[in-house]
């Protein structure tokens, strides 16, 4: 095989997934589903999988040149990497406000990254969409401290990991039948 010739396995299903799962148990916390006392769990899925597996997605898209899947996926592995570490060692005496702030920059960041959708897939516009409007809601929640706000936040959460688990499943599916089973409204 030629160095020109390729055969790379697609590393977005990897990440989508990675971030899927975190965000599925993290927005049932967010949304009120289960309490805080869970956040154990989501702390460990955060950095076994969340992080660590968009990490390793990055790493790949890096590989393969695409600068937009290797920068969302190592700064989104970077956020559950930062989210578990603050939860575990960092927490105690950081106010609600702070943390407002944390989410509101990282709700700038993700604006930003949807902008850079907007040329690709309408399923990928999608999940950075619904993850702006996540991180934006649950900062007002923190401002605010204002659970209603916190718990929509949380639903815009799910919306967001049912988006990225829809992407994963298009992308293994029809990459498995070699035709479009899941339509992700590829741009004209």
């Amino acid at each position: 095989m030629s160095s020109s010739t390729n055969n790379y396995a697609n590393p977005g299903p990897l990440g989508l997934c990675g971030f899927a799962l975190t965000t599925w148990l993290l927005s049932l916390i967010n949304n009120g589903t289960f309490g805080g006392e869970n956040v154990g769990l989501v702390l460990a899925m955060g950095l076994a999988f969340g992080g660590t597996a968009q990490m390793i997605a990055g790493m790949f898209e890096f590989k393969k040149g695409n600068t937009f899947g290797f920068t969302a996926f190592t700064s989104y592995g970077a956020f559950w990497w930062s989210f578990a570490l603050f939860k575990i060692f960092f927490a105690q005496g950081v106010g609600a406000q702070f943390v407002g702030w944390y989410l509101t920059v990282w709700g700038t960041f993700t604006l930003m990254m949807f902008i850079g959708t907007l040329p690709k897939a309408r399923a990928l516009q999608a999940i950075f969409l619904s993850l702006t409007i996540t991180f934006y809601l649950l900062a007002a929640g923190d401002f605010t401290e204002n659970h209603t706000i916190t718990h929509i936040g949380g639903n815009f959460g799910l919306l967001t990991a049912l988006l990225a688990f829809y992407l994963a499943a298009a992308e293994i599916i029809n990459e498995s039948f070699g035709r479009t089973l899941l339509p992700i409204g590829e741009p004209k």
